[in-house]
């Protein structure tokens, strides 16, 4: 019996060591918790959102999930909410992490910079995706959720103009003064990338249909304007200067990105002064006629401002040589900014290019204030009592035509009688019309008296000369801004200097005179001492109208050598002394020396 007993308790401590044996081997095998928890349940409030700038700071999605059920404190449990483009994976274009919380929510502005920073367009519905992460504080036991799908809606978020002023005076004289601040608030807030401001403007009723721009800059906030750039915006406008105009202003705001919103509108009434415009001729022809680099604004030759009444700052013209195919358009500036071509007459802003058929003189001719341009021949006559051609322009050309010396500068030599005369651009009068294509005759109510006199388009007669005889009339538009007249005798023109054999040294009344051969052509023939000076004179004494070098200081026998009547170097003669032909052009302002 007392065996029977131990063999029972041996059996029964057996039992009980194997049964502990497993206990504590599936303790062994468990994670440090009992519970491994499970991947939690992603929900959203909404399906669709389309914040707006009200929105900025109220929350407009809220993301809810379930709990993983981690054995821990749930109060330690790490969340994850990922977002991105339904383009990209749902990798985390957007994270944001949760401690113990169920729930996050977006406001209107941060689901908004979300959605600006990954480019999406305005005004366009786009997806985006979102999950949930689950895990421990240190990253272990993770789980992802499923994913949501949300159609999203981006805002522009606009500046906000204000300007320092809402009403100015600009004047003249001063213009480089400070006028007005134009301010605004940041666009696209949370937007991480780079945002280009610039400042806007039109005529007041015209909604911006056809704006004009002023650049403000990256991230800048501000924009100062002088009187003159005020003045400008206005007169760009429509409010013609001397008188007040209200414009209209407002920031235009583009990212990196492409996406573009508009401000408010701010008015600015303006008192507005008559500035300066200046156009200029750039095309294909530069280079080849010594007027700058071809296409080149900087150096293209500028057109005259026909300051009549009505037509400052709108008519332009000038007078050039052209050669067959010649290319060109009109720049407001010295820039392509503002550029013009056209065709069949009607000016049009950053038109096709004009051109020209054949080589010629060509009058060019614009008018901002009816859009519309003309080319003609560009021309130059006499008419009137004095002159031979009477008071009839079919009679001036080709007989009592001037010729073109340079751009915009005419020379002609005739026989005067005491009475009226002006000068004409076209066989026909002018019909009073001021439009682009019309004649420009030219006058003035002061005698020159070879110093540069004003003149006017259709002004009046000029005053009769001093007395009957031949006479030099110089037509000079070189100034766009004062074109005048030069007058003076023309009857003689003498070689004078050092470098003539048997004539006294630089003596004007003892110096040979040259035979005038018509159309403004001087000629004489005589021994030249080498290495000497010599000039012309027009008069037998100091005093008159006389011609000096424009070659630089050129010997050069058998080629034209440029002359001007401004003042500068005489003339050499040629290397080698010896009877020569001396043939002065003024027509062409050239002097050539030939053996």
């Amino acid at each position: 019996m007392k065996n029977i007993y131990k063999l029972l308790f041996a059996i029964i401590a057996l039992s009980a060591f194997s049964s502990c044996q497993k206990i504590l081997d599936k303790k062994d095998s468990l994670p440090p918790y009992a519970n491994a928890g499970n991947a939690p349940t992603l929900t959203s409030d909404v399906t669709t959102v389309s914040p707006t700038p009200a929105d900025s700071s109220k929350p407009v999605v809220t993301f809810s999930w379930t709990s993983p059920k981690y054995a821990v404190d749930s109060s330690t449990v790490k969340y994850i909410l990922e977002i991105d483009s339904s383009a990209t994976s749902t990798d985390g274009g957007f994270k944001r992490e949760v401690t113990g919380e169920l729930s996050t929510s977006l406001t209107g502005r941060e689901l908004n910079s979300i959605l600006l920073n990954w480019g999406f367009a305005l005004g366009e519905t786009h997806t985006i995706n979102a999950k949930l992460i689950s895990s421990y504080t240190n990253n272990n036991q993770q789980f992802t959720s499923n994913v949501v799908t949300i159609q999203v809606n981006a805002y522009g978020d606009s500046s906000v103009l204000t300007s320092s002023s809402d009403n100015v005076i600009c004047t003249l004289a001063n213009a480089d003064q400070h006028a007005i601040d134009f301010n605004w608030s940041p666009s696209f807030n949370g937007y991480a990338g780079l945002v280009t401001y610039t400042l806007q403007y039109d005529s007041t009723g015209d909604n911006f249909a056809s704006p004009k721009e002023i650049p403000a800059g990256q991230n800048v906030y501000t924009k100062s304007l002088t009187q003159a750039e005020l003045n400008e915006t206005a007169t760009n406008s429509r409010v013609v200067g001397g008188t007040t105009g209200k414009i209209e202003y407002r920031i235009k705001a583009v990212t990196a990105l492409g996406a573009i919103v508009y401000s408010n509108v701010v008015y600015v009434t303006i008192q507005s002064y008559q500035s300066t415009l200046r156009f200029y001729l750039p095309g294909s022809y530069q280079a080849a006629t010594g007027n700058g680099a071809d296409w080149d604004p900087p150096t293209a030759p500028e057109l005259i401002r026909d300051q009549r009444p009505g037509l400052l700052n709108n008519m332009y013209y000038i007078y050039i040589w052209l050669p067959s195919g010649a290319q060109f358009k009109v720049t407001q500036g010295r820039s392509w900014d503002v550029n013009y071509g056209g065709t069949n007459g009607n000016l049009v802003q950053n038109g096709d290019n004009f051109t020209v058929a054949h080589d010629g003189v060509y009058r060019i001719s614009i008018d901002r204030g009816t859009m519309k341009y003309d080319i003609q021949d560009g021309k130059m006559g006499f008419v009137g009592g004095a002159v031979g051609a009477g008071w009839n322009p079919p009679n001036v050309f080709p007989t009592y035509a001037m010729g073109n010396a340079a751009t915009d500068l005419f020379v002609g030599i005739t026989d005067f009688t005491v009475d009226g005369w002006k000068m004409i651009d076209a066989d026909h009068w002018n019909d009073g019309s001021n439009s682009v294509s019309e004649t420009r005759s030219y006058g003035s109510d002061q005698l020159d008296n070879n110093t540069g006199t004003p003149m006017a388009v259709n002004g009046p007669n000029f005053p009769n000369v001093p007395a009957a005889g031949k006479y030099r009339v110089i037509w000079d538009g070189r100034d766009v801004d004062n074109i005048k007249y030069w007058l003076s005798p023309a009857e003689e023109m003498r070689l004078v200097g050092d470098g003539i054999n048997g004539v006294p040294a630089w003596d004007p009344a003892n110096s040979p005179q040259m035979s005038y051969k018509g159309n403004g052509v001087w000629q004489i023939t005589l021994d030249l001492i080498s290495g000497k000076d010599i000039k012309f004179l027009a008069g037998n004494a100091w005093g008159a109208f006389d011609y000096e070098d424009n070659s630089g200081g050129s010997t050069s026998v058998g080629t034209p050598r440029k002359i001007k009547w401004e003042g500068g170097d005489n003339f050499k003669t040629p290397a080698v002394g010896g009877t020569y032909t001396i043939t002065l052009d003024e027509y062409n302002q050239t002097m050539t020396i030939t053996q």
